[in-house]
């Protein structure tokens, strides 16, 4: 993974989406600088475009349910002008349809806030990475929700057709590994790793990685007790 925490490396730059300053401030205590991380905030998603610009962040955590502009619309405003940075979605709710809405919206995974200090740290960095992270608690839920509402799509082939290594990328991708362990797992570069994620996005008419993990859950590519979380 890109800039993880050494002290040989830059810390991973992490701008907070939150309008509550209890929740930021226990963030922050997680998320420490001699842990290899630097933070940044904002308090509500209409301030997150902005933010973005100004502090130029490897991942923002984005909550849900904020008093103007909610971590939604947030999200979708920040893809809107571009790939980076990837959104890891925050929340108290177990809510499957916002959940899966942060996925539609273009969010790379979610947590739950009550999980462990632990899995916070670790999903930073995996989004940071260019992975995916969905809650374990509630990942099965929300991918039902998630196909039953994102439109339907209709792929010019199905897995079955795609080359071996594309498949072996695309199981790597379901089970939530970014572009580096995918590179490291079967002995390849990432610039080729970057290059098969393309070719399976194209094929299978995908729009991100989330996208990609639902559709790896549906056709059977992998199985929830594969999840890498």
């Amino acid at each position: 993974m890109t800039r993880v925490s050494d002290t040989e490396q830059e810390p991973l730059e992490v701008l907070i989406v939150d309008d509550q300053e209890l929740v930021r401030g226990g963030l922050r205590r997680i998320l420490r600088r001699r842990d290899g991380f630097h933070i940044s905030e904002c308090s509500d998603g209409d301030e997150a475009l902005a933010a973005v610009a100004a502090q130029t962040p490897d991942v923002v955590l984005m909550d849900l349910r904020m008093k103007r502009v909610g971590g939604i619309e947030a999200t979708r405003m920040l893809r809107a002008r571009g790939a980076e940075p990837p959104v890891l979605v925050l929340t108290t709710f177990d809510d499957d349809q916002l959940l899966s809405g942060a996925l539609r919206a273009g969010a790379a995974g979610f947590l739950l806030k009550d999980s462990p200090a632990e899995d916070l740290i670790r999903a930073v960095r995996t989004v940071a990475a260019g992975g995916s992270w969905l809650d374990p608690a509630v990942t099965g839920r929300v991918l039902t929700t998630y196909r039953t509402t994102a439109p339907a799509v209709s792929p010019s082939v199905t897995a079955g057709e795609l080359t071996g290594r594309e498949h072996e990328v695309l199981a790597l991708i379901g089970r939530g590994r970014a572009n580096s362990e995918i590179a490291h797992a079967l002995g390849i570069s990432e610039v080729t790793v970057k290059s098969h994620v393309g070719h399976i996005f194209g094929k299978l008419g995908l729009r991100d990685r989330a996208a990609a993990i639902v559709y790896a859950f549906d056709h059977g590519v992998v199985s929830p007790g594969q999840s890498k979380v």
